[in-house]
């Protein structure tokens, strides 16, 4: 084995080597005086740069977390190296061969462990490489699928895409007669190890070289195109490896890195296509996971790339998802992470659902440059795709969509640009602007008493002085169900009703419940649960308390069964008769009579708003005009008898 490397080679790797140009390929630097630089630590997050070097000397020290050192450390700490394996990989980068303690020239097995898997992953590119552009062999149909989709073999030299062939152990024989062990290629994810020894990890599949931020290969991903692929699952990725960790590499960045920093802007795109296409369509700047969520590892790279930083005209983050429910639940997932930049974001979502790929196929570069140019700033993007989950030609949908975006507002970091959403929002819901800013205001007053509630958990432990009524309900999202909110006194009041009537349902008159109908109740997880009563009420048990509450959740939708369970069992907030161990009839009427009122008071209000705007359609409807004045008159009638029988 070969000896320590030697010291005075040591020394001229460290005077031949920028500390500049080695710190540039991770982080961006600007002037911090005569003969300094700074910039965001690639160490800690942070918002304001304290990260220093000084070229002259060859050092660097970060004043946030106090780490410092020469441009090995910071090889070894940024790549998580050993010493010897940063040196070596600084002299690999200078072209300079070095010597060892015992006089020779080090064996290939001397190398340090990370040269060695970054090495094979090199050769195992050129060789997918090579039989990607061979004439003619199985790799004709990995050759038309990139045709269809307009790259050609340049584009293949440019991104270093190549085929795995489909024999099984091709580059596992490849890469033994280069000299590689069959651990090393076991630990670089190259290989897998089975009964009958080593084979291929991928295996006839168009592979893509993931690259790390300095150019150097440290995985793949690959695309399946034949229909007989065992492997159901359309991309495979390396797994994670001693060189390559999927939450902080970002395919194309290598590319990217210069152009983001130069423009401090950078696109977020979803596959490794849709980055091809958007570099050749002029979009230099566009990057994409691997086969993981873009996650806070990702976001602090490019801050340090964009020079994200407080003080500074705000950097560009544009994020591309495709238009169908999977690319809107993506870009709800980057907006939770919207509050970790001091950039601003955006996403752009092309109106036929088409990615940057399809679009440069369909309308070639130009299509792909205004899908970026016309992107949304992701707040817009967030109001409007939850206030498409309510149906605002209701007060009651309204209602909810104005209290499901009001916290989206409230969060702006730039209090400056809250007064414009909230006078947005307003227009999209039709409601004043003076409602939908007390309801801002009163989200951004709950979001500090959770803050502060949080604050005191962490350093008390839990605050058991909450009471239950403000804790939320143990009931699942399902199928975008918002979880019902018992501070509104109306759902508080409708959640009363669904307890009685789950837990004492002979206590109410004959056809009592027919009465009433889903529609009653605001919070559309209280309609599931009411929808499953009336389904219960014509053929459950109501005098078995078992049998009920089972024929109730029977009849309910699946993702309320929890919240049946729960209403079931939660104590109701008033005396019972002590006689008969019931909630008074008072108790029973005056809440069936208070959830009918607001019912019947929601539907009247609803029927003068379709009235009004019947009175100025372009086409009037006389027809209709009659048949809400009539439906009017027995909704009054109703509400007028309601309130005679409350006084």
């Amino acid at each position: 084995m070969a000896g320590l490397i030697n010291s005075e080679d040591i020394a001229a790797v460290k005077a031949r080597s920028s500390i500049e140009d080695v710190v540039r390929e991770h982080v961006t630097l600007r002037s911090a005086g005569p003969g300094s630089l700074k910039g965001l630590c690639p160490f800690h997050d942070e918002k304001s740069p304290s990260f220093n070097i000084r070229p002259a000397v060859g050092a660097w020290h970060c004043f946030g977390c106090g780490e410092g050192g020469d441009v090995i450390s910071f090889i070894q700490k940024v790549d998580h190296l050993s010493f010897s394996e940063a040196v070596e990989r600084l002299a690999q980068k200078l072209g300079m061969e070095l010597r060892y303690e015992n006089g020779d020239r080090p064996r290939e097995e001397g190398l340090g462990r990370r040269s060695r898997l970054v090495e094979a992953h090199r050769v195992a590119e050129e060789y997918y490489t090579e039989l990607l552009l061979a004439p003619g062999g199985q790799a004709r149909q990995a050759r038309d699928f990139l045709r269809a989709r307009d790259f050609n073999s340049e584009h293949v030299k440019q991104f270093g895409i190549g085929f795995a062939p489909r024999g099984g152990e091709d580059l596992v024989r490849h890469l033994r007669a280069k000299g590689f062990t069959d651990d090393e290629l076991v630990t670089g994810g190259i290989a897998g190890r089975g009964a009958r020894g080593l084979y291929d990890r991928f295996r006839g599949r168009l592979v893509w070289p993931i690259r790390d931020i300095t150019g150097d290969t440290v995985g793949f991903g690959a695309r399946r195109i034949f229909d007989d692929d065992r492997i159901e699952a359309k991309y495979l990725n390396t797994s994670e490896t001693p060189i390559y960790k999927k939450s902080t590499v970002l395919y194309g960045l290598d590319l990217a890195k210069k152009k983001i920093s130069q423009g401090r802007q950078a696109v977020v795109v979803e596959g490794y296509t849709d980055v091809m296409a958007c570099h050749l369509a002029g979009v230099e700047t566009a990057v994409a996971t691997c086969g993981t969520a873009f996650g806070a590892d990702h976001i602090k790279t490019l801050r340090r790339l964009m020079r994200d930083e407080a003080g500074l005209a705000p950097a560009k983050v544009i994020f591309t998802f495709d238009g169908d429910a999977a690319g809107q639940k993506a870009a709800m997932r980057a907006f939770a992470d919207d509050e970790k930049w001091t950039s601003q974001s955006f996403v752009a979502v092309e109106k036929s659902g088409k990615d940057p790929c399809e679009l440069r196929q369909a309308g070639g570069d130009p299509a792909v440059q205004a899908l970026i140019e016309d992107a949304v700033p992701m707040f817009e993007f967030a109001v409007r795709t939850t206030i498409k989950r309510f149906d605002v030609a209701t007060a009651e949908g309204r209602i909810q969509a104005v209290r499901a975006v009001a916290p989206i507002i409230a969060s702006i970091r730039d209090q400056s640009l809250r007064p414009e959403y909230t006078r947005e929002v307003s227009g999209m819901l039709g409601l004043d602007v003076e409602q939908v800013a007390t309801e801002v205001s009163r989200a951004g007053k709950i979001k500090v008493d959770e803050d502060a509630r949080t604050e005191r958990s962490e350093r008390n432990g839990p605050d058991r002085g909450d009471s239950r009524d403000d804790a939320e309900p143990h009931v699942a999202d399902g199928g975008g169900m918002p979880v019902p909110d018992r501070r509104d006194p109306v759902v508080h009041a409708e959640r009363q009703l669904l307890q009685v009537l789950l837990q004492f349902p002979t206590v109410f008159k004959p056809g009592a419940i027919d009465l009433l109908t889903p529609d009653a109740f605001s919070a559309p997880a209280h309609r599931a649960v009411f929808d499953g009563i009336r389904i219960a009420h014509h053929s459950g048990d109501k005098g078995n308390a078992r049998a009920w509450t089972s024929a109730v959740t029977e009849a309910a939708p699946s993702p309320v069964a929890g919240l049946v369970s729960e209403l079931a069992v939660d104590t109701l907030p008033t005396r019972m008769d002590a006689s008969t161990g019931l909630p008074t009839s008072r108790y029973v009427d005056e809440l069936f009579d208070r959830v009918r009122t607001i019912a019947l008071t929601r539907q009247i209000a609803d029927s003068m708003s379709e009235m009004r705007r019947l009175d100025h359609a372009e086409t009037p409807s006389p027809e209709r005009t009659r048949e809400l004045g009539i439906q009017l008159q027995t909704l009054q009638r109703e509400l007028a008898a309601i309130k005679a029988g409350m006084g």
